[in-house]
């Protein structure tokens, strides 16, 4: 009896020995591997996503072919602008009629409705830039920090500093020929180098706190000294916030199609990357939306 007992007990640790190599096997015991992420499918002709904290690449489509890049080219903008040795926020800029002026020239291109004869901090300029992209800020800026004896020497000044700050971020397919991304035949980037680009600016806390606002309001000085509150401008990104999305900008165009550059961070994940030529504005959204999961998802 107590020698059956004994086997009985041998056989049942031995099958409760082999059930459970079974299930450790199987992973019932333990947590499951990671499952493959699917790969997603993206309607614009380039994408990249990178891991924005080490730098790995997570997703790269067609990511070094030169595109055009329209007003994400103000990404380089602000970057040069907020490179600029002793900068001061709070110095003011007037207003000039040749940035009007360029705006009707070029369709009434995207602008922040600048008003002749206002002055406006550069830190004012700076939103108008990133926020409602306007072109007229963009051209105040350029006009502002570059060097020469009339405009047209200082913005071409201007656009040789975004090349040279382009080469030294070593944005290898890119040129600009234009502060704002109206192209002159000769402005174009591509993801990867977008996203490069995007990593260095969003490296400056002044860059971060504009890119992020959803609306801000300039109070600007007439030309009697009176204060004019403008109206609110408001982010074209409206993808803040979702998923942790912190910025970063949008560019949209008849040839360049639908664009944007991207930055967002969730318990503790970064990614950051770009989208060049989407066909709508509804696919860049939904483009960057499967970006920024795929990315989440592949760090974690």
């Amino acid at each position: 009896m107590i020698t059956a007992t004994k086997g009985f007990r041998v056989r049942r640790a031995a099958a409760v020995a082999v059930t459970a190599g079974a299930m450790l096997s199987s992973g019932v015991l333990f947590a499951a591997p990671a499952q493959a992420v699917t790969v997603p499918t993206i309607t614009a002709k380039s994408g990249f996503v990178m891991n924005s904290t080490t730098g790995t690449a997570l997703y790269a489509k067609s990511a070094d072919t030169r595109r055009l890049t329209a007003s994400t080219t103000k990404i380089m903008t602000a970057k040069v602008v907020l490179s600029q040795a002793n900068l001061n926020l709070d110095a003011k800029v007037t207003i000039q009629k040749a940035y009007s002026d360029y705006i009707i020239a070029n369709n009434y291109a995207s602008n922040a409705k600048l008003i002749v004869g206002d002055k406006v901090t550069v830190r004012q300029l700076l939103y108008g830039l990133m926020l409602p992209s306007g072109c007229d800020a963009a051209y105040a800026l350029a006009d502002k920090f570059g060097t020469g004896t009339t405009r047209a020497a200082r913005v071409k000044n201007f656009i040789a500093k975004m090349n040279n700050t382009a080469k030294a971020l070593g944005m290898k397919n890119t040129h600009f020929d234009s502060f704002d991304g109206i192209s002159k035949g000769s402005n174009y980037s591509s993801v990867r180098d977008l996203t490069l680009l995007g990593r260095s600016a969003m490296k400056s806390s002044n860059f971060r706190a504009v890119v992020k606002a959803k609306s801000y309001t300039a109070r600007t000085i007439t030309k009697t000294g009176a204060v004019r509150t403008m109206a609110p401008w408001t982010n074209t990104n409206t993808l803040l916030g979702w998923n942790g999305t912190l910025g970063i900008k949008t560019g949209s165009g008849t040839e360049a199609k639908y664009c944007l550059v991207f930055a967002a961070t969730l318990n503790g994940e970064s990614v950051m990357g770009a989208v060049l030529t989407s066909s709508s504005a509804a696919n860049r959204t939904a483009d960057v939306q499967k970006l920024i999961k795929f990315g989440y998802a592949k760090i974690s």
